[in-house]
């Protein structure tokens, strides 16, 4: 196969030029993407007439009105409509007497402005609160006036007498404060939470963490312009001092989780499911952060000698970077990209999460069922997230090696091209769209089968055996590693369409033939940049994780607080990579066109080299012939 390969390539010979005249690849694909979006746009408008994420945060009374907000009128329901931007918290009319029942709590729930401090022992105490703290705890149809008259009064206002209560922190219901009372409100408060979908309690999770979420996220932003900075001056003793400041990081937010699990642990006060989930996270991600940190530690130890290989690898890329500045700026708008497609995915799953008709039941009041069938609208979004997300990551791949190959390509290096990101852009949207979709296709297959695995390991998790737990993580690691060499590989398929304008299918085979006769070389050139850039997206990730462990740990309140924190890992990951990941495509991306040059020329006057010779001695010095594959 590798003669084959060799005939192919002399064939081939003169096609390794930037082309000018392109044509469109892989126009099925782009189709396919198209009506898939459409698909998502149809979710998108029934999850917002359908859906109300604020039912889910701020609560809402026994009438469908949402506590805190200007409700709209349902039919059926007089009580309903109403204005209840001043009234944020809920109230149970028997709060010391409550029984659960499908999940729904058999008790009249109003929207109150406060919750009463003082213990209320008749119908003139409540109607005294009422007047002096403009709470009105009886039902909105009852005028205050009324109270001590009106001979449905005692069915019409709170079981006395109304113990003292307090407005809890996430569902902003009025908890009693009476021992007894408490014990039982608390009981029948912990079941409901229990018993709510898992999805449920992430959502209320974020929802109640939003401002530090948002605050994270930020954090993660400047940290990767720091990387980025560091990358882009990047010297001998920047290396030093970077690679001593991950270590610090990975052995203290490992010994901060460690800590956390221990504090977690000999809490004797945790009874909701949601904290028993967070100990469950706090120890997976106690665990993974110790691997994680002992094999780094174990490769840096190793590869310590190779720092100076590693600057002279970065100034490579530095050069082209010098040559197109605007490639630095690419990140920036593939990661406001990203967080406007994000944002928008979030309120659309809010949404989603909450969509249910309203049915008006006995006494003009209201109850929300959930429709059938969203759950596969779940699922079907959950796929748009990772294709679209996949999508726009692989238009900045894309994009920065069309700008790399353009210049590299390029006789008079004094002279680059103008506009060269333009360009690639401009090139990549008219003609090879397609070809974007289909490897982001081939990512998002590769990762929903984990998706999947991981969903049933957590269902099955209480009646699987140990050989089917060790099967599962099997299967984890396997398509981890299917994920990680495609994407790989596509970075290659990518550039390869850059240079010859093919599609999917003849880049990919036009790459494999390259990359089977040069990859040890390739490989060595690219590992030692690729772990520093891979320690800078550790570093990120490290110290806003222990941001986030600082900030989430005060509020341990009813929510899964640790799965929140997960998701700022991840968008940590996922913005560092794509600030980072314009050094790993650029050296990628410039090295792969360094094995095709030498592949399909000689240095002779006929065929000469078309990197320059100042790069060419600086990023391989005496081993020219080696990295060759002479």
């Amino acid at each position: 196969p590798l003669h084959q390969g060799v005939k192919y390539l002399e064939k081939r010979r003169e096609e390794w030029r930037p082309l000018i005249y392109r044509k469109c690849t892989d126009v099925l694909w782009l189709i396919l993407f198209f009506l898939f979006w459409a698909g998502l746009m149809f979710i998108t408008g029934y999850a917002v007439t359908a859906g109300a994420a604020e039912r889910l945060v701020f609560g809402y009374d026994s009438y469908g009105n949402i506590c805190g907000r200007k409700n709209t009128y349902i039919q059926g329901a007089p009580l309903s409509g109403q204005d209840m931007t001043n009234k944020k918290h809920v109230f149970f009319l028997n709060s010391c007497s409550l029984e659960i029942k499908n999940l729904k709590i058999n008790s009249i729930a109003l929207c109150v402005s406060s919750c009463p401090q003082e213990q209320l022992n008749s119908l003139e105490d409540i109607q005294h609160f009422a007047k002096n703290n403009g709470s009105c705890l009886c039902i909105y149809n009852l005028n205050i006036s009324s109270y001590t008259l009106n001979p449905k009064a005692a069915e019409l206002c709170p079981t006395l007498p109304v113990p003292p209560s307090k407005s809890f922190p996430l569902f902003n219901r009025c908890v009693p404060q009476n021992p007894e009372c408490y014990s039982q409100f608390a009981s029948i408060l912990i079941n409901v939470v229990n018993e709510v979908d898992v999805f449920h309690r992430i959502l209320s999770g974020i929802m109640a963490g939003r401002d530090t979420v948002i605050g994270l996220s930020v954090l993660a932003l400047a940290f990767s312009l720091i990387m980025v900075l560091t990358f882009r001056f990047i010297t001998t003793l920047l290396v030093h001092i970077f690679i001593t400041l991950v270590v610090f990081g990975l052995l203290f937010v490992s010994g901060v989780l460690w800590w956390l699990y221990y504090d977690y642990t000999n809490d004797p006060s945790i009874e909701l499911e949601t904290e028993k989930e967070n100990v469950k996270f706090l120890l997976g991600f106690a665990i993974i952060s110790t691997m994680i940190t002992m094999v780094l530690l174990s490769l840096i130890f190793v590869l310590r000698k190779r720092i100076q290989l590693t600057v002279q690898l970065f100034w490579v890329a530095n050069k082209i970077i010098s040559r197109v500045p605007s490639l630095l700026f690419q990140p920036l708008w593939t990661f406001l990209i990203l967080i406007f497609f994000w944002v928008f995915w979030v309120a659309v799953l809010l949404s989603l999460g909450t969509a249910g008709s309203a049915q008006v039941i006995s006494g003009g009041q209201v109850e929300y069922k959930i429709l059938s069938g969203i759950r596969y609208m779940w699922w079907y979004h959950l796929v748009g997230l990772i294709w679209t997300s996949e999508f726009i990551l692989a238009c900045q791949q894309m994009t920065i090696a069309g700008a790399v190959v353009t210049s590299y390509f390029n006789r008079n290096k004094s002279s680059s091209p103008r506009h060269l990101i333009l360009s690639s852009i401009s090139v990549l949207f008219c003609y090879h769209q397609g070809t974007v979709v289909k490897g982001s296709f081939l990512i998002t297959i590769a990762r929903i089968p984990r998706i999947i695995l991981m969903y049933l390991y957590d269902a099955l998790k209480e009646k699987e055996s140990a050989c089917a737990r060790c099967m599962f993580k099997c299967c984890f690691c396997c398509f981890w590693c299917l994920e990680r060499c495609l994407r790989y590989f596509n970075q290659h398929v990518y550039t390869t369409t850059a240079i010859n304008g093919t599609n999917f299918c003849t880049s990919a085979k036009d790459a494999l033939f390259i990359l089977a006769k040069n990859s040890a070389n390739i490989a060595f050139i690219n590992c030692f940049g690729n772990f520093i850039i891979f320690l800078g997206k550790v570093f990120v990730v490290c110290f806003t994780v222990f941001g986030g462990l600082m900030a989430f740990n005060y509020h341990r309140e009813f929510h899964v607080w640790v799965v929140p924190l997960l998701l700022v890992a991840l968008f940590a990951c996922l913005v560092a990579h794509s600030f980072l990941s314009v050094f790993e495509v650029v050296m990628d991306a410039l090295f792969f066109c360094f094995a095709i040059d030498m592949e399909t020329n000689d240095g002779s006057p006929e065929r000469p080299y078309f990197m320059d010779q100042e790069l060419l001695v600086n990023s391989c010095g005496s081993n020219v012939d080696t990295l060759a594959g002479r």
